[in-house]
């Protein structure tokens, strides 16, 4: 990955012409073999670290003209810190152990650091000035270049936010995470479409039903008119498969005997609309001990207007049988269901599915969890969030 950046990018490749120890590390360009001096005037190694921020998917760019550094605090010969590095603590998660940076520092010259060889060799006649000057044996330039730094990404593009916000620690937590979504509807749709800006390492989808032009008014994404009656797994399977690999979409419906197409399942979210489909599903995913979430919607007209519930429901191995005895979801068919108006809107599957992978980033420790829920209901004519918690 360094050596096509470099081929994209001058300034890098004059980084490595000029004989920097670079590597490329979850986003962030390391600088190896930075030389200081710490309080005591010893000779220490350190290394800078900064951001990326991609221009084209080739090319890059400085966030800003702030580094990261790994090492102690940098001091002059005569023995004070160095006074024109602002800055302070700080970590960054990187995939290599090797690197652990503990601040961070900020000096901007008049001119800007427009590029990153301007960058680096700023902060290098700052950082590392005292220590040439005392120890000229102190070299930067050992061409120590490393090529390969960290995991494949699942990516085709890199994430530049998860490195840009520095919580490359939180995204790798679900780094090992196969998730299914059954039911690629309206909120499965939603739901399949934030999974998707997630490093899992890979996303099962099922659904038998056709892409109809009722289901690109209630699900993210330009509708392209030759996807119209095709399979919705293939119609989300193009959309998506150009950003992120691990995608595997199939037309079919999940019922109490599909246990090989959960193998390895971490995670899965349930996201149908008929009670006995639903019924078959809770069966096999509460057999096979996976960790789900069921979504569901309710809404009916009030006074003219519409109105109704959202209603996200987590279960896990633990307490699963538990959840489904107190019959909050529907398990069942009324008579006439196959008549019934199921009235969906946009921005309510989008919510459902928004609360959905809240739940499920908490589980897995993305977000804090304050009161550990197992029921969640959003009334849309209260602007309010009933919770069932945990006991």
């Amino acid at each position: 990955m360094l050596f096509q950046l470099a081929n994209h990018n001058p300034d890098i490749q004059k980084l490595i012409d000029r004989g920097f120890a670079l590597r490329f590390d979850s986003n962030f360009l390391v600088v190896m073999d930075i030389p200081y001096l710490n309080a005591e005037g010893n000779l220490c190694w350190g290394a800078i670290v900064t951001v990326l921020k991609d221009i084209d998917g080739s090319r890059v760019e400085p966030v800003d003209h702030q580094i990261f550094f790994a090492g102690g605090v940098p001091h002059g010969l005569d023995g004070n810190p160095i006074p024109s590095l602002g800055g302070g603590a700080a970590e960054v998660t990187l995939a290599k152990s090797d690197v652990v940076v503990q601040r961070s520092f900020s000096n901007k010259p008049p001119g800007g650091l427009p590029d990153f060889y301007t960058k680096i060799e700023h902060y290098l006649s700052i950082v590392s000035g005292p220590a040439r000057h005392r120890y000229p044996e102190a070299d930067p330039f050992t061409f120590n270049v490393d090529d390969d730094a960290g995991l494949e990404s699942v990516f085709h593009f890199r994430d530049t936010l998860t490195s840009r916000a520095l919580i490359g620690d939180l995204a790798a937590k679900f780094a090992s995470e196969i998730v299914a979504v059954i039911g690629l509807g309206g909120t499965g749709a939603y739901v399949l479409d934030y999974l998707t800006k997630t490093n899992v390492v890979e996303i099962r989808g099922y659904d038998p039903k056709p892409f109809h032009v009722h289901n690109a008014f209630r699900s993210p994404g330009q509708l392209s008119a030759d996807e119209l009656g095709k399979p919705k797994p293939e119609v989300y399977q193009n959309r998506y498969q150009t950003f992120r690999k691990g995608l595997h979409l199939e037309a079919k419906a999940i019922e109490s005997n599909c246990e090989a197409d959960f193998a390895g399942v971490t995670f899965a979210f349930v996201c149908v609309d008929s009670g006995t489909a639903r019924a078959e599903i809770f069966d096999l995913l509460i057999r096979l001990g996976i960790p789900f979430i069921d979504v569901g919607m309710g809404l009916v007209r009030q006074n003219g207007a519409l109105a109704g519930m959202i209603r996200t429901t987590v279960l896990k191995p633990e307490n699963a049988e538990e959840v489904r005895a107190k019959q909050l979801v529907p398990l069942s068919d009324p008579p006439g269901h196959e008549y019934r108006a199921n009235i969906q809107i946009a921005e309510l599957n989008a919510m459902n599915a928004s609360i959905a992978v809240l739940a499920y980033k908490q589980h897995c420790g993305f977000y804090a969890q304050g009161l550990p829920a197992y029921n969640l209901l959003m009334n849309t004519t209260l602007p309010h969030l009933f919770v069932e918690p945990n006991a």
